[in-house]
């Protein structure tokens, strides 16, 4: 008992979707399940989930990475652009977002760029900007919807 919960406090730990920004990768009420150590800050790759403490508030956040450090986004009629290369992204409904634009920005350098694929409904780095790298405090181990 005190092994398992060792592990949950300070290895693994197993958390909630709580809203719909990321779906349709994330549902609501999916588990996610979090090794507590910050990932390296060199670690990061365009399209990978991650989990950081939103800079808006607080809370345990899942998203995207779209861009880091010096790469610069924009979205154009709802599709995406990094470097001005149009991404590829099979997980977001373009017709519900058909008309949005933003950008162009950089991203500074020591942050991530980060989106919910329910580009309608999440509140991400177009918000709140991009997320510093001390914000990250777990890496992402499975999701299971």
């Amino acid at each position: 008992m005190v092994l398992v919960l060792g592990l949950r406090i300070w290895v693994v730990e197993p958390l909630t979707v709580s809203s719909t920004s990321m779906e349709p990768t994330g549902l609501s009420g999916s588990t996610i399940f979090l090794l507590k150590t910050s990932p390296p800050p060199d670690t990061f790759t365009a399209g990978q989930l991650v989990v950081f403490q939103s800079p808006e508030d607080g809370h345990t956040t899942l998203k995207r990475v779209i861009a880091v450090g010096g790469q610069h986004v924009s979205i154009e009629d709802a599709i995406l652009y990094v470097d001005n290369v149009r991404i590829d992204e099979p997980f977001v409904d373009h017709s519900r977002i058909d008309g949005t634009y933003f950008g162009p920005v950089t991203v500074p350098e020591g942050h991530v760029f980060v989106l919910g694929d329910n580009r309608a409904l999440s509140i991400d780095s177009r918000e709140f900007g991009a997320v510093p790298l001390k914000n990250f405090t777990a890496t992402l181990l499975w999701l299971q919807n």
